[in-house]
């Protein structure tokens, strides 16, 4: 979450007066994260988020996000809960940006997470995939294999400034992903985004998932790979196999793999690990205020996923 457009609280309040949910009593601004305006409110009814929508969010994929947020809570998943305004409406305008109140979660998030987060994050990942699959909408994933080859055209001349022959590893890695990624794996709305910052702990069980707005259609296991990536290793060079094992044992508990799915894994793992390597990337040679994350630290994970050749290497049983 970030804090990019500074609102009056006489602003808040008339904004909060379309919804049902008390009087506005303080709001914070909430300085973390790069990509939308939140603020913390406190009312007379209790805490709520207020969202603005400031970047790479596509105004026309808005709708789907919040319905997705709003089917995730109806099936049990606590997530940001869109609160509608007296017309029935969640998403609405403020200074003139799209922008929603949601439900206030509990909870903190890790910044190193131990291997019993990752079983807890495994079992709440399967419990997602399995609640999303009566769910109606339909987004495509702009950032797979055709959104990689897109993002780099725009990135190509520049990779070199960031490393010295990044844009060759890339080239050659690209030309692998577009050989060998997978087609006809299980496939559904996935969260796409799951790092250990948008996921909420109570003690020792997950209060909370955040942050939908990458969220897609996609393969199930390409968002495991995305999990794996962020969760599992304990330094960009160093996969955690008990880590690996705890997440993708919790998962299988849920929703069994496949076949297809184990053999699949270490590409999908390369391809979730281009895929922020890419974006990073681009954020940093397209910086837009905020302090872009390293991209680099993406391409060590590439590089240990490259030398793997067994899924058993990352846990599985």
């Amino acid at each position: 979450m970030a804090f990019f457009t500074k609102l009056s609280p006489a602003e808040v309040a008339t904004f909060l007066a379309e919804h049902d949910i008390g009087t506005l009593v303080e709001c914070d601004g909430i300085t973390a994260g790069s990509e939308n305006s939140n603020y913390r409110l406190r009312t007379t009814a209790g805490l709520f988020i207020l969202t603005l929508y400031e970047k790479r969010v596509r105004l026309e994929d808005l709708p789907f996000f919040l319905d997705l947020m709003q089917h995730l809570d109806r099936a049990g998943i606590h997530c940001p809960k869109p609160i509608a305004g007296a017309d029935g409406q969640a998403l609405r305008t403020l200074a003139k940006k799209r922008a929603a109140i949601f439900s206030f979660l509990e909870g903190h998030s890790v910044a190193v997470p131990e291997a019993w987060h990752c079983k807890a994050l495994g079992a709440q990942l399967a419990e997602m995939h399995a609640a999303c699959a009566n769910f109606g909408g339909r987004r495509a994933n702009d950032l797979s294999l055709r959104g990689w080859q897109r993002d780099f055209a725009k990135c190509r001349d520049g990779a070199d400034t960031v490393q010295a022959g990044l844009r060759e590893i890339i080239e050659h890695e690209l030309q692998y992903l577009s050989a060998h990624w997978p087609q006809g794996l299980p496939a559904g709305v996935i969260h796409a985004d799951l790092f250990p910052d948008n996921v909420f702990f109570v003690g020792d069980r997950v209060s909370g998932v955040i942050d939908f707005y990458f969220a897609c259609n996609d393969f199930l296991a390409y968002d495991i790979a995305v999990c794996l990536n962020a969760w599992c290793f304990d330094d960009d060079r160093t996969f955690n196999f008990t880590k690996g094992e705890r997440l993708l044992a919790a998962y299988g508990q849920v929703r069994a793999l496949t076949s297809e799915e184990k053999q699949q894994l270490p590409v999908l793992l390369r391809g979730a690990a281009m895929r922020f390597l890419l974006t990073r990337l681009y954020d940093k040679l397209h910086p837009k205020g905020t302090n872009p994350k390293d991209p680099l630290a993406y391409l060590r994970r590439l590089t240990v996923h490259q030398g793997i050749k067994s899924p058993k290497l990352y846990g599985l049983r």
